[in-house]
């Protein structure tokens, strides 16, 4: 009996041991993982070396944390749409981000996304997923716009260049040879010769254009994305049309707030402001006034663009912007115009993720608006831009009785 005794004791006592060790290991994992979780626990630094990696990335990258925020992203990611409001935009991203965290497989897709919140503008990322470290995700989207769209403009360029072409090109060879027949007569010389250069310097701007066209075509994305301060745009916009606006004695009034930044190309859209400019004045009558307005409103920046000009009916206004049509053939003839400088504004829209909208009504004019995002430009990259300047908008047409109150000074460019 004593022997059995001591026995029983030992058997307990190992068989506690073992439950107080096993309560143990289970107290440190639930204690480690609420380490983990706890909020109060600081977030774990990068790597210097995946820093330094970023930084140089042509493409847009971002690093998320364990609860999918993003900890760091490269500034192609916000000016792609990747990331605004530091937080990843698409859901399609979104959800390959979720596969990956569910399994840790890399995963690499291409998706055709929307380039901004607004306008029909799309870019083709190829997106690849891929957990970096043990509980951050690292997303790189690479733009592939360029190589969808070129196989696109090389069906149809041809037919529309040479469609386009052989008007100017069978006029010239006309009058050279009506010069041939009329040599010994100077007066019939002169007026013929006027004529070659007239058709010369529309030939010259329609191959311009023609080629400012497929070039935008062609890249789609953007090849050197900046902030870029609006009113720097709308001042060098004005500047260029200012001589065919005097020459007409049209005055281009200037308005509106102009301490506004977008993500883009600051030629394009010099470009795209420009050749509103040049529509307004060309088929505006002389002694009117074309007048600029620049806001941001929900986001987005809006540079208006209104004349008093002859207007559009309501039933070719959905045609505007196709490339090479024109309201009215005869007087595009008259002003010099190829048709193809609106074409050039919905595409270079459409490459900063916005669009162009117009309003028109024959006899009372136009309104056409250029639509960009606004600048999301992250804490701590700091804004180049110049001060604040604040300019009174210019009067606008019935249909946009928008109050604007950003400042009581005019600028007016004109005779």
């Amino acid at each position: 009996m004593d022997g059995i005794i001591p026995g029983v004791t030992a058997v307990v006592a190992g068989i506690f041991g073992v439950v107080v060790g096993v309560i143990a290991t289970v107290a440190f994992r639930f204690s480690e993982r609420a380490h983990h979780r706890s909020p109060e626990a600081p977030p774990a630094e990068l790597d210097e070396g995946l820093v330094r990696v970023l930084a140089v990335l042509r493409s847009a990258a971002v690093v998320l944390d364990g609860e999918d925020d993003v900890v760091r992203a490269s500034p192609p990611a916000y000016a792609l749409g990747v990331v605004r409001n530091d937080a990843l935009q698409h859901p399609a991203i979104v959800d390959l981000v979720r596969q990956v965290r569910r399994d840790g497989v890399i995963r690499e897709k291409e998706l055709e996304l929307p380039r901004g919140p607004i306008g029909s503008g799309t870019v083709l990322l190829q997106v690849r997923v891929a957990p970096v470290g043990p509980d951050k995700l690292l997303v790189l989207a690479e733009d592939r716009t360029e190589a969808r769209r070129v196989e696109a403009i090389r069906r149809d360029f041809v037919v529309n260049v040479s469609h386009e072409l052989k008007t100017p090109v069978g006029a010239l060879a006309l009058l050279a040879e009506t010069v041939q027949d009329a040599a010994d007569d100077p007066v019939a010389v002169r007026r013929f010769t006027q004529r070659m250069q007239a058709e010369a310097q529309r030939l010259s701007a329609l191959v311009h254009e023609i080629i400012e066209l497929s070039r935008l075509q062609v890249a789609g994305a953007l090849q050197e994305v900046s902030t870029i301060p609006v009113r720097d745009v709308v001042s060098e916009a004005v500047d260029r049309a200012r001589t065919t606006a005097q020459a007409k004695n049209i005055t281009i009034t200037v308005g509106g707030t102009a301490d506004v930044l977008v993500y883009g190309d600051h030629n394009l859209l010099v470009t795209a402001v420009r050749n509103l400019l040049d529509n307004a004045v060309a088929y505006s009558a002389e002694n009117t006034r074309v007048g600029v307005g620049v806001r941001e409103r929900a986001g987005l920046v809006e540079i208006d663009v209104v004349d008093q000009g002859v207007g559009i009916a309501a039933d070719e206004q959905e045609r505007v912007f196709e490339r090479f049509y024109r309201v009215d053939p005869a007087r595009s003839r008259d002003t010099g115009g190829t048709g193809l400088g609106l074409s050039i504004v919905k595409h270079v829209a459409a490459d900063h993720g916005g669009d162009v909208q117009m309003w028109s009504e024959p006899g009372k004019g136009s309104t056409f608006t250029l639509r960009i995002p606004s600048a999301d430009v992250p804490q701590e990259m700091p804004s180049d831009a110049p001060p604040a300047q604040h300019l009174t908008p210019p009067d606008r047409n019935p249909q946009d009785q928008t109050q604007h109150d950003h400042g009581t000074t005019d600028e007016e460019v004109g005779a």
